[in-house]
């Protein structure tokens, strides 16, 4: 029998696959939290990765972002073979491990002379990189795209479908913008509609991602807890998220965006990796935490061995 995420140990999660997972996710009602983090950029506490604080700081998911499955990097992690790096994020943490891939076609992303964040080829939402995730390890891929990517809804489709194609049920799916991504047309309440959930849906996504009411201009609850409400209907969890550096505001408006988030009936609360560049102010994954599901559950995430 399928625990919810809120009571999974280490152990039950290993053991879980993707439609488990699933499952798992959807029982725990919206008690669901997903920290990003980047791993590329140096650790806030030094020698420890940032990965391992967002799981310390209560969130059951890992999301992943600039990960590159061709040549990956987790600074501060202990040295293993590239192969085994999210395996071995797995072992000293415990929990699902998710990574942004990104449907940008060559030429369109980001380009700026010195830009850190400049696209690699082990960061694209190909079927081989998809494949390459999955062996190793990964549970989770999120297609969407980072600022100024121009990442449109239409190469996240088609990027879905080749993926999905090519990894079957190893992979959660989930798929969605946060912001833009420097696509100016699908920007404010355009950022995702119905059709576009529809079509995501249709290509092979398990989750969709919405922007969090209060983070991007226009989104509010109704407006967000009405996609939600259509994508449960088509039979996809959903995912809100706080991808607009507010992950680095006062834990009031962190309390407030995780209560509207909460009134949308959402699946998983994402909340972003640039409080300090490279993953929210730890206060604030905690703040998010307590805001929907208590100190109970928090303090039991924080504080359960990963040996259990």
């Amino acid at each position: 029998m399928v625990k919810r995420i809120l009571d999974c140990s280490a152990s039950d999660l290993k053991e879980y696959h993707s439609r488990q997972l699933l499952e798992a996710i959807a029982a725990s009602e919206g008690r669901v939290i997903a920290g990003e983090c980047i791993g590329v950029t140096q650790p806030l506490l030094t020698d420890i990765t940032n990965a391992e604080v967002v799981a310390a700081m209560g969130a059951d998911i890992l999301l992943l972002n600039m990960f590159d499955v061709q040549n990956p990097v987790l600074q501060a992690l202990p040295k293993v073979e590239k192969r085994e790096t999210v395996r071995e994020l797995k072992r000293l943490t415990g929990r699902i491990i998710g990574i942004n891939l990104e449907p940008a076609a060559h030429g369109e992303e980001n380009m700026q002379e010195n830009n850190p964040w400049g696209m690699t080829e082990g960061r694209r939402a190909t079927a081989q990189n998809g494949l390459l995730a999955a062996e190793m390890g990964v549970d989770m891929v999120l297609l969407t795209g980072n600022p100024g990517n121009k990442v449109g809804n239409r190469a996240i489709t088609d990027s879905l479908a080749a993926i999905r194609s090519a990894v079957g049920d190893r992979l959660i799916l989930a798929a969605g913008k946060m912001h833009a991504a420097g696509v100016i047309s699908e920007s404010a309440s355009h950022i995702i509609t119905r059709e576009d959930i529809r079509t995501f849906r249709e290509a092979g996504a398990d989750v969709i991602l919405l922007p969090a009411p209060g983070s991007v201009p226009g989104i509010t609850v109704e407006f967000v807890r009405e996609l939600v409400e259509y994508a449960h209907n088509l039979g996809a969890l959903t995912i809100t998220a706080i991808g607009t550096s507010q992950e680095g505001s006062d834990t009031s408006v962190i309390r407030q965006i995780a209560l509207w988030c909460k009134m949308t009936g959402t699946d998983i609360h994402h909340i972003g990796d640039s409080g300090y560049v490279g993953m929210a102010l730890p206060e604030n994954i905690m703040a998010y935490s307590v805001a929907v599901r208590g100190i109970r559950h928090t303090y039991h995430r924080m504080a359960q061995s990963v040996n259990r």
